[in-house]
């Protein structure tokens, strides 16, 4: 089963022109310099930025890891641009940035913070834009993954809680839950599931995983039903599937809907002692199940076509990078700051953050430079090393930070 990457159409929010090296500022006049004893000096523009993993460098479980607060604080006062790079999500940025500044301590923009599925925004754009599909998003507590997707600009969204709802029958063992879970936050559908009208029956036109699924075993069986339909139409299947003269042995060959995962995380770094499953979790199991129902003796298991977005992936860096980019210009002026040279991505799991940090080829000429923190997913017990290498690997974050800027000749120490 293979995995395609995103491929979005990033859209920045200003043209990006290619950073170019600005002249060198002379000394300043002898009387400048006279005046400057009674005034304070501020620091030299840096040349590099920082990218920060939130869950396990920054907090664990909702809790802040110690000198998290205090390091931060130091790259605003110096101001050391940096961005929050997440495969977390769930919520909208701006809610997710107003609880990490009430725990850090700190003033967060929402420009400074990107989660798995902020890339999904920019899927309204466009000649094939979403904004009016009918789009259905999977995963979250309750209805927040919806509202999500209704900040961002999508206009029609269902959940398999919706359909639950209106269609019980579609999963029997998520009874005990209805009235409890899903009356909480479900809506009336669009349309219903008609089978014997496919005309007047819900068609799904793009599948999204915004966040870890609650209630795996409904997800799985909607997800299921939307990729075996023809064209997306619920409580149908296809014709084609299993057709050994098509394409893929039929399968995913009747205008079924593309399929969207945010974050490739098989484990997250939770309250308890060993690493939970996550989204990716999730995705090995949706790959698990539809190699058993579509694999035949006949033909090779059919390929579950997906793009995938989130760390270790090409568009998440470079979506970051833009936003650093753009955030230096803000902050220094386009022609006030030296061109940038490295950005250090500090994260805890080798398997999204270093391996992407590792993997990416900035367009700009940037160098990304990984440190793995040891207050997360990876734990370098009995001196076992991570499967992708990191530049350096660390206590905290406090000592990744120590570590860059003795590797960038800043003068100013983080004590």
């Amino acid at each position: 089963m293979g995995s395609r990457t995103l491929g979005l159409n990033f859209r920045p929010f200003v043209t990006l022109p290619r950073c170019r090296r600005p002249a060198q500022n002379l000394l300043r006049p002898l009387e400048s310099q006279n005046r400057s004893f009674q005034t304070t000096q501020k620091p030299p523009a840096p040349d590099f930025a920082f990218a920060f993993d939130i869950d396990g460098v920054l907090v664990r479980s909702a809790k802040p890891i110690p000198h998290a607060s205090s390091t931060l604080q130091f790259l605003q006062k110096n101001s050391i641009p940096f961005v929050l790079l997440t495969n977390g999500g769930g919520r909208h940025e701006s809610e997710r940035v107003k609880d990490l500044s009430e725990k850090l301590s700190l003033s967060l923009d929402t420009s400074m913070f990107i989660q798995s599925h902020t890339p999904f925004a920019e899927l309204i754009h466009g000649e094939d834009s979403l904004r009016h599909k009918c789009i259905m998003v999977v995963g979250g507590e309750g209805g927040r993954c919806r509202d999500v997707a209704e900040m961002y600009g999508f206009t029609n969204v269902v959940t398999p809680g919706d359909i639950y709802a209106a269609h019980p029958e579609i999963w029997p063992f998520s009874k005990p839950f209805k009235k409890d879970y899903y009356d909480k936050f479900a809506r009336p559908l669009p349309k219903p599931i008609n089978p014997d009208s496919p005309a007047d029956s819900l068609k799904i036109d793009a599948v999204f995983v915004y966040n870890d699924p609650r209630d795996w075993g409904l997800d799985l069986q909607v997800l299921m039903d939307v990729m075996l339909s023809h064209k997306g139409i619920m409580g149908t299947y296809s014709s084609k599937n299993g057709d050994a003269s098509l394409p893929n042995s039929g399968y995913l060959q009747d205008g079924q809907p593309p399929l969207y995962f945010s974050n490739p995380d098989l484990l997250w770094a939770a309250d308890y002692h060993l690493s939970r499953l996550g989204q990716g979790g999730f995705r090995a199991a949706v790959d698990g199940l539809w190699q058993a129902l579509t694999s035949s003796k006949d033909h090779p298991t059919p390929e579950l076509y997906k793009r995938v977005a989130g760390k270790p992936f090409r568009e998440t860096y470079e979506f970051a990078e833009k936003q650093l980019l753009r955030h230096r210009d803000a902050k220094f002026g386009k022609s006030q700051a030296p061109p940038l040279k490295r950005v250090y991505m500090v994260g805890d799991n080798p398997e999204s953050d270093i391996r992407g940090a590792n993997s990416y080829e900035s367009r700009y000429g940037v160098e990304w430079i990984s440190l793995l923190t040891r207050t997360g997913v990876y734990k370098d017990r009995d001196g076992r090393r991570p499967t992708w290498e990191p530049r350096a690997i660390v206590d905290d974050v406090k000592a990744a930070v120590q570590y860059a800027l003795k590797d960038s000749d800043w003068p100013q120490p983080l004590q």
